[in-house]
């Protein structure tokens, strides 16, 4: 049972889903502060890189290296955010052609992979990978096991995050101060909430939490370091935010769906079944997300139908008082 298609396709959708949700979840905290982040894919991409050089730099216990390597991949992430933060917010320069910059400066011919290359990461395996956390026993239980309990800590980390980022967004004041601070932030700062603050606070943490999805990439899914490993994952981590409606629920629903997308093929194609178009759609994904996001980013009419943050992409000049 364990072996059939169905399950295998959703335990690994829930693995392939952890590095999309922990880099939507982000763009989502960035978005809804009204800071449209496209540089996704080259934070994730230095995250991998820096997480994965962490993990072969540290020589402590497993458990320890691993810690400090999501650290290091966190704060990469962080560093290449307050990068666009301070062009978008302080400089108000255009949020798309920074985003799209930022992406192509530390995409997969840029700075990730000079560091790489300068490190000497290439055609190595990770010295620790993140493995199931949970005993064998509870694996091997029927459906569940693989699916729920087959998984290692990232996965339930992301899960928490899920619950934490709805709880915070929805219960709380400064969740619901950076909700206003998206919808309308001249009246957020008449309130006396500080809009800059506010969009640097969440377009950070959004680069650190790409940082993460990176890193899963290069110490769980495929525990080793090539050029461009993302492969388009931080477009789509962008879009999920939209088909999500902003909200963390429908990311992770959104993460788990295209994570399965991406194991369709090999899947398929280790039961020696006729893949057809699979291939092709499946490496399409980033490119047919990137048109999508571009599309809803430029169209005013699209956000407002879409139910996207009032100020999304717009750049806050305070008046003078």
């Amino acid at each position: 049972m364990n072996n059939s298609l169905a399950v295998v396709l959703i335990a690994s959708g829930v693995a392939y889903g952890t590095p999309l949700l922990f880099a939507a979840l982000g763009e989502l905290l960035a978005e809804r502060s009204g800071v449209l982040n496209l540089g996704v894919e080259g934070m994730m991409l230095v995250g991998a890189v820096m997480g994965f050089w962490a993990d072969e730099s540290f020589h402590v216990p497993t458990g320890i290296a691993l810690a400090l390597a999501i650290v290091v991949a966190a704060l990469a992430g962080a560093v290449m955010a307050a990068v666009h933060a301070f062009l978008v917010i302080t400089l108000r320069a255009n949020q798309i052609v920074s985003g799209l910059a930022l992406t192509i400066f530390a995409g997969a011919a840029g700075l990730s992979s000079y560091l790489g290359n300068d490190l000497q990461l290439s055609d190595k395996p990770a010295r620790h990978a993140f493995g199931p956390l949970l005993p064998k026993a509870l694996q091997n239980l029927p459906v569940v096991g693989p699916i729920l309990l087959g998984q290692n800590i990232l996965v339930y980390i992301s899960w928490i995050l899920v619950v934490g980022i709805g709880l915070y967004l929805t219960r709380t004041r400064p969740g619901l101060n950076v909700r206003a601070v998206g919808e309308a932030p001249s009246a957020a700062d008449t309130m006396g909430i500080n809009v800059t603050a506010y969009r640097y606070a969440h377009t950070l943490v959004g680069g650190a939490l790409a940082g993460v999805g990176g890193a899963t990439i290069t110490l769980a899914l495929t525990p080793q370091w090539v050029s461009g490993i993302t492969g388009g994952s931080g477009w789509i981590a962008v879009a999920l935010v939209i088909f999500a409606f902003w909200r963390p629920g429908l990311c992770l629903v959104g993460a788990y769906f295209f994570g399965a997308l991406q194991a369709v093929a090999p899947e398929l194609q280790a039961r020696s079944i006729s893949l057809g178009p699979t291939v092709l759609w499946t490496n399409s994904l980033p490119y047919l997300m990137t048109v999508l996001v571009l599309v809803v980013a430029a169209s005013g009419t699209a956000r407002r139908r879409l139910g996207a943050p009032g100020a999304l992409g717009t750049a806050y000049v305070r008046e003078a008082r």
